[in-house]
């Protein structure tokens, strides 16, 4: 069956820098675009970064351009989220999605000082 399992959630301090990734089984994931999403606190999911099959092609919501970098390995079934200068409105739980359809249980980022 379709897994989605997200890691690399913390606490950091504003300006630091986490990684996330998400690995994929239970499909043929060089088929699917990507997307990682994040839910703050009191706020409705919304999306963060989308990468299609190739890893050619990239979307970014615009309160993370500059700041985060999706992309993915194939060879690996990963997809990662560099983030960095992390704000404290970035705090929130991150989830990987499979297209339009499965998710990912999510990990937690929290920027604080």
């Amino acid at each position: 069956q379709v897994q989605l399992v997200e890691s690399g959630g913390g606490l950091v301090q504003p300006g630091g820098s986490l990684r996330l990734s998400c690995a994929a089984s239970g499909f043929t994931f060089m088929n699917y675009f990507m997307s990682w999403y994040r839910e703050a606190p009191g706020k409705e999911r919304e999306m963060v970064a989308r990468i299609g099959p190739s890893g050619s092609s990239t979307t970014y919501d615009d309160s993370v351009k500059g700041r985060f970098t999706i992309s993915r390995d194939n060879t690996r079934a990963t997809v990662l989220l560099q983030m960095n200068n992390l704000k404290p409105e970035d705090t929130a739980v991150y989830y990987c999605r499979r297209s339009f359809d499965y998710w990912g249980r999510g990990t937690r980022v929290t920027v604080s000082s």
